[in-house]
């Protein structure tokens, strides 16, 4: 399947570390949120309401933009049954769709799958980072995962016995959790179509010209880099990065840390949008940020433990503004495993909606089950 200029695509922001919901979109109006979290509440007159109830930290000033232009969808309570504490293990299931066992594919890779059955294009799905998400693992499907679109990505440039070497350290680095012969034989069939794919996007950055400036964060960067793939008509679908790793892991200093990392992430997600509209690529872009789990509802002084149901959020030209789902109970009778917020929404609805009504694909093989959409779109 050939793309089109104005075929939907999908931008993935993952908050590395598990981002403190509670913290994020704060239930001001709650009095037992005071009462949990005596060291990190936000005085109501600082919180960027959105009603009644709820509201943004003031670090997120940019997004509340987007929510006062009816463009940002915030879900409540997300994350899924029997939920894991552990980044690795939660951060699979998000990305696989597997909470039962561990899963080999991501669902991205599962759509890029269906966008291309017959790998027409090398460049429909590219990461920006380290390593390649689990999210767009398929074996057959080649994804590039670019370390800096200014220096030929992570393994483009290297010939020969190097790039044999390269991708056996590569496969390695997959072994020890979906096992060597598989990680090995993923790497060989989709990695030298992933290099060639990296080498194409070296070109972008020279046909770039924006008038906005990101920042030189990791979160600035990459954004920017997948702005500048998303303006150069490679025909990518699926634009995928992390912020940096384990950053919003907030056991101590969470109020200055969280702060500073909300208020990188929302002034660019307004930057990266800027610089679409101007170019006139804003309309069939969306962008959906997520994190493997919330925090407790205690804080523990300066900072909040690893926790269950968290926020997410979608923002763009196409989305239905709102608040989706409703948010955990706090009463302590309802919290789960000694002080957790229980989940109220499965992020697999999320995914069912983006699949279904952004890409026109059916759900079902990709997230593993039926689950009910959310109409955000």
């Amino acid at each position: 399947m050939v793309s089109t200029q104005k075929d939907p695509v999908l931008a993935v922001l993952s908050l590395s570390g598990g981002n403190d919901g509670i913290h994020t979109v704060i239930p001001y109006a709650n009095p037992l949120y005071r009462d949990f979290r005596p060291s990190l509440s936000v005085p109501e007159e600082q919180v960027l309401k959105l009603n009644d109830e709820v509201g943004l930290n003031p670090s997120m000033g940019p997004l509340k933009k987007f929510w006062d232009e009816g463009k940002l969808a915030v879900f409540l309570g997300i994350g899924y049954p029997n939920p894991s504490y552990s980044h690795f293990r939660s951060m699979d299931i998000w990305h696989t769709c597997e909470p039962d066992k561990v899963g080999t594919e991501g669902w991205l890779g599962k759509v890029l799958a269906d966008l291309d059955p017959n790998k027409e294009n090398v460049l429909t799905g590219v990461n920006f980072g380290r390593g390649l998400p689990r999210a767009l693992a398929k074996e057959g499907v080649p994804v590039a995962s670019v370390g800096n679109l200014e220096t030929y990505g992570l393994l483009s440039g290297i010939q020969g016995e190097e790039r044999n070497n390269a991708l056996d350290v590569f496969g390695r680095m997959y072994a020890p959790t979906i096992g060597t012969g598989y990680a090995m034989d993923y790497i060989r069939s989709t990695g030298i179509d992933a290099l060639k794919g990296a080498d194409i996007l070296a070109t972008a950055p020279h046909t770039y010209t924006s008038n906005v400036e990101y920042s030189s964060t990791d979160v600035g960067r990459y954004m920017k880099n997948i702005a500048q793939t998303h303006l150069a008509d490679f025909g990518t679908r699926v634009l995928f990065t992390t912020s940096p790793y384990n950053g919003f892991d907030t056991h101590a200093a969470e109020a200055t840390a969280h702060a500073a990392l909300w208020s990188d992430v929302s002034d660019t997600v307004e930057t990266f949008f800027a610089d679409l509209q101007d170019h006139g690529k804003a309309e069939n872009t969306l962008l959906f940020m997520f994190s493997e789990f919330g925090r407790r509802i205690f804080d523990n002084g300066s900072g909040t433990d690893h926790g269950a149901a968290s926020v997410a959020f979608a923002v763009g030209d196409k989305v239905k503004g709102g608040i989706y789902g409703e948010y955990p109970s706090m009463e302590r009778s309802d919290h789960i495993e000694g002080g957790n917020l229980a989940p109220t929404m499965d992020f697999r609805q999320v995914y069912a909606t983006i699949v279904e009504d952004w890409f026109g694909l059916d759900p079902v093989p990709v997230i593993g089950g039926n689950f009910e959409k959310i109409p955000f779109l």
